[in-house]
């Protein structure tokens, strides 16, 4: 664990060391001290045992002068005596730890009992043995007298040194005491000093930091705590201020911080309602047109814009084609009708996959740029690419008239907005296709129709055929009548089966291949009736549905096929025309004509003409028939394409 050097850890750790050296230091002094005083008690004992035995040993030596006694044992109990004296003066010299025993080394004291040792030694003890060893009462007699003669002075050395010991006894005793009393006084100063300590160190700072919280609980956001020392503590107290400032201005902006969220809350549901709003709308059935049209109308209202348009790409030309537009002005839609893709900021957008570009018309590079938006007034120019599956499919422009600034949010919401009419936009294609299988499938179904009823009569007619040539050869009138009303009525039947396949028969048109499709009609039929044929396509545009497509290419085939059966003509001529109206195909051949009064009542001649027209009603053409007798025969469809958005 990591400690600082300065902490309160270190300080609490130091100060608790140091107070258990100090104790631990006057403890053992007061332990050696009064081992001390243990050891010079036994040695006071074992000195004052000395003076009895030296009175006794002189007693003894006394009676043994006056009494009669047994010489042996009187050697021997003084032998025993003067040993025993020996052993406890060896013990004072030598000391006993086991005791304890041992003599004090001040000043004086060993002295004394080196003297004592030496009197002994030299003086008392030989008098003894020789009184032991007397033969004679005279000797015996002698021994005494010398021995009452030294023992008075060694008795008083020895109460001397007894006395030194006893005084050295006594100062240790006061020194005892006085260590005692300092223990006392080091445990009272010790108890004190920690409770001042610890109220600096630990209960101060906590009722500090206590208090603090107190107030910071009643909204006192000014309070503040003192840093009294440089440790855990003091970094507790710099932490709380530094939370209380920072909980201060917290409380300060919370006004501004709730508005700002209540902003961003608002511009979350505005993004919301946008994304809900369109991707509801996208949700409904609707062709291409109609698709842009409300996604337009409801993307330039919720950002403000003050026009828009959306561009399709034609992927054989790679070009962007106009089809909805709001705002714009007729020299605008003219420059502006076709992009490349990759010119300007609208193409640019076209190739990014999903990105939203924006232009500040006012600070715009023309070498790169178009400047048909500044010559229209507008400032500010949003491009967003339309995608699908990470495919451009086109792109959607807003235009502002005054400077505008769009965050990344909104860029966010107009790449999500193209991606949802992307993929909207890509279903109703799919949509269509799923007709145009359908339609194939239904082909398939008529041809085996075909197969079941047309085939299989003119089958039937082909075995008449044969029978009324053998009739005819044999000469059997009857019977020829009979198989001619036969076939008259077989042909009835299967021109009525005819009539009925063709109002359901239909062809498929690969999508952007219409030209060709045109081209491919007109080859066949300068193939099978020689006549000069012309197709003349002019300007660009947006393709159609693949629906309106496959009836445009029936119209044309059935306008060839009337050529073909009735006009009688040398030459025909197919005109395209695409722009921003939309797409016009025209019909030309220089035939026998007709007389158009009749085209009302004469089904049979013109179930062709009913059959065109029915088909241009339905994808929202207008068709048109003029011909003449000997002057040829005109077939006009107009198609209207672009749409616009209703202010």
């Amino acid at each position: 664990m990591f400690i600082r050097s300065s902490g309160l850890s270190v300080k609490i750790t130091g100060m608790l060391l140091g107070f258990f050296l100090v104790a631990l230091a006057a403890i053992a002094t007061t332990l050696f001290i009064s081992w001390h005083l243990e050891g010079a008690a036994a040695a006071i004992n074992d000195a004052g045992s000395l003076r009895m035995r030296v009175y006794s040993l002189a007693h003894r030596l006394a009676r043994a002068e006056l009494d009669t006694v047994d010489r042996a044992a009187f050697t021997a109990d003084l032998t025993l005596r003067v040993a025993e004296f020996d052993e406890v003066l060896g013990v004072l010299r030598r000391g006993d730890a086991t005791r304890p025993l041992a003599v004090p080394r001040e000043e004086g004291i060993r002295e004394a009992l080196d003297h004592l040792a030496d009197e002994w030694v030299h003086r008392l003890r030989p008098i003894l043995i020789e009184a032991a060893n007397a033969p004679d009462p005279v000797g015996l007699h002698r021994s005494a007298l010398e021995f009452d003669g030294t023992v008075q002075a060694y008795v008083g050395a020895l109460n001397d040194f007894v006395s030194r010991m006893e005084h050295s006894y006594a100062r240790n005793t006061n020194v005892l005491r006085t260590s005692q009393v300092l223990l006392i006084a080091l445990a009272v100063i010790g108890t004190i000093l920690l409770l001042r300590f610890f109220f600096l160190t630990v209960v101060r700072p906590v009722f500090e930091l206590h208090e603090g919280v107190k107030r910071m609980g009643q909204e006192d956001f000014d309070t503040r705590v003192p840093v009294l020392s440089d440790d855990e503590f003091g970094e507790l107290s710099a932490g709380f201020n530094r939370m209380a400032v920072h909980l201060q201005n917290v409380y300060d902006t919370l006004e501004e911080r709730v508005a700002l969220k209540t902003r961003n809350l608002e511009e979350k549901n505005r993004e919301l309602e946008i994304l809900y709003d369109v991707a509801a709308f996208l949700r409904e059935p609707n062709d291409v047109d109609s698709l842009c049209k409300g996604f337009l109308e409801r993307v330039q209202k919720a950002m403000n814009a003050s026009a828009g348009s959306a561009r399709l790409l034609d992927l054989e030309s790679r070009n962007l084609c106009m089809i909805v537009h709001d705002g714009l002005g007729e020299d605008f839609l003219e420059s502006e009708e076709v992009l490349a893709c990759g010119e300007c900021v609208c193409g640019e957008a076209a190739q990014g996959s999903g990105r939203s570009l924006m232009l500040d018309v006012r600070n715009a590079n023309f070498d790169v740029t178009r400047d048909t938006c500044m010559r229209a007034g507008f400032q500010t120019v949003s491009a967003t690419s339309i995608t699908s599956n990470k495919r451009a499919l086109g792109v959607f422009n807003l235009y502002f008239n005054q400077a505008q600034e769009i965050d990344a949010a909104d860029r966010q919401v107009l790449e999500t907005l193209g991606q949802q009419l992307g993929i909207a936009i890509e279903n109703q294609r799919l949509h269509a296709r799923e007709r145009e299988l359908a339609v194939s499938e239904e082909r398939n179904l008529l041809a085996r129709e075909l197969h079941d009823s047309i085939a299989q009569g003119l089958a039937f007619l082909n075995l008449q055929v044969q029978m009324l040539q053998r009739a005819l050869d044999e000469g059997r009138a009857g019977d020829a009548q009979t198989t001619v009303d036969m076939l008259r009525r077989g042909i009835e039947e299967s021109y009525e089966d005819v009539r009925e396949l063709l109002v359901h028969f239909r062809t498929r048109v690969k999508q952007q291949d219409l030209d060709a499709a045109i081209a491919a009609a007109l080859r066949r039929l300068a193939e099978q009736t020689g006549v000069a044929t012309d197709l003349d396509v002019q300007g660009d545009g947006a393709p159609l549905d693949p629906e309106a497509e496959t009836q445009v290419l029936y119209i044309v085939q059935e306008a060839l096929s009337n050529v073909r059966k009735h006009a009688g003509a040398s030459t025909v001529s197919v005109s395209v025309r695409r722009g921003r109206g939309g797409l016009a195909v025209t019909v030309r051949d220089d035939g026998v004509g007709f007389v158009e009064e009749r085209e009302a009542t004469d089904n049979e001649a013109h179930i062709g003409l009913h059959i065109m027209r029915e088909r241009a009603l339905r994808i929202g053409g207008q068709f048109a028939a003029r011909s003449s007798p000997g002057r040829g025969t005109e077939i006009r469809l107009q198609l209207p394409r672009t749409l616009r958005v209703e202010t």
